[in-house]
């Protein structure tokens, strides 16, 4: 039998007030003058000097400020590659995320498509990309989507919205500053916060789990409960502890898979624009048939902390619009493999995705 020989982050700094150490992190993997290094950083950080002033850009290194207000996009990939291939005199030095899972899946797919031919949507899938990525560094300002440990950079593509997954795309550096994420909104840090914990609840109960993934898995649920439902936290503990948690629940992943709501939420995402966490969080509020006590979980964490997920977005969609949700997510093989086993498509049908689709 042949095991997955799975590629790990090799560098990490964790601390709060890390971030501080980026320029002599960066300094040694200067190639040369003309090769910058290129920062993606959120734009909520625009005009935001705490942040920018830290970052000290020499020679044509450049800041590229980005709206994670929508999701990823294959097009998005493709226009950032070549902007910088036409300004910059030789191939950048490196690329530096900076925000949330947007933003750093971004990162991830730049760093690839600056040394692959063609098209990003060429490369939607698992182990297309030949060549390696350029130097590139994670550094999430918001926890839980796992985007900074995992060895996948999901985006939407002309067609379906599937990940790069490779042994390429995890970054060569990474620094947890959980600092960066003290001004994060509430209902932002509760559906980022969700898809954590939706990573552990969907590794943990599915049929890819092995001592791997389940000793991850285990850490970050429990870490999850800790911050959603204990009030003895303050709060630098609880922004530490996410985290760690975001840390480990994409670990739980990388050896396993995830499940239902992530296979069904690329759907929403796809069609409606719906974004990763709260998408998630709509479609794990149904799916007490798959993972009962996950979902009661859920529920008591949705309720502690008031909040309300929106309702009826599916219920003005034609039969065809349903169509192209339940065929992205029935394209998610692996997914559905880990939910049910290699006869999942007995139990999952386009009727039976239809019926819960409706619900949302």
């Amino acid at each position: 039998m042949s095991y997955k020989n799975f590629p790990m982050v090799p560098r990490v700094v964790f601390g709060r007030g890390s971030f501080n150490q980026l320029n002599e992190i960066l300094a040694p993997k200067r190639l040369n003058i003309n090769a910058p290094f290129i920062y993606l950083i959120d734009d909520v950080f625009k005009g935001n000097e705490w942040l920018t002033s830290r970052i000290s850009l020499s020679y044509d290194d450049r800041i590229i400020f980005i709206s994670a207000d929508e999701e990823p996009k294959t097009s998005q990939v493709d226009a950032l590659v070549e902007d910088i291939i036409l300004t910059t005199k030789e191939r950048p030095s490196g690329i530096i995320g900076i925000g949330g899972g947007t933003l750093l899946d971004l990162a991830k797919a730049v760093s690839i498509m600056l040394t692959n031919e063609g098209e990003t949507k060429d490369y939607q899938g698992w182990d297309l990309v030949k060549n390696p990525a350029i130097y590139h560094v994670g550094i999430p300002t918001i926890s839980g989507t796992g985007a900074e440990v995992s060895r996948t950079t999901v985006l939407t593509g002309p067609e379906k919205k599937l990940g790069i997954n490779s042994d390429y795309t995890p970054f060569d550096q990474v620094i947890l500053d959980s600092e960066l994420t003290k001004d994060v909104s509430k209902d932002q840090w509760f559906y980022t916060g969700m898809d954590c914990y939706i990573h552990c609840i969907e590794s943990l109960s599915g049929t890819y789990l092995n001592a791997f993934s389940q000793s991850y898995g285990e850490k970050a649920f429990d870490l999850c409960k800790e911050i959603f439902l204990d009030d003895s936290l303050s709060e630098i503990e609880s922004q530490e502890k996410l985290m760690m948690a975001s840390w480990h629940g994409g670990m739980s992943i990388a050896y396993s898979q995830v499940g239902v709501a992530h296979a069904m939420s690329y759907g929403l995402a796809y069609l409606l624009g719906t974004k990763h966490g709260i998408g998630n969080c709509i479609v794990f509020d149904h799916l007490e048939e798959f993972y009962p006590e996950g979902v009661k979980l859920f529920k008591e964490m949705k309720a502690k902390h008031n909040i309300e997920l929106p309702k009826g977005i599916c219920a003005d969609l034609s039969d065809e619009e349903f169509d192209i949700m339940i065929n992205i997510s029935l394209g998610l093989k692996p997914l559905w493999e880990n939910v049910l086993g290699k006869k999942w498509e007995k139990t999952i049908t386009p009727a039976k995705l239809k019926s819960l689709y409706k619900k949302m």
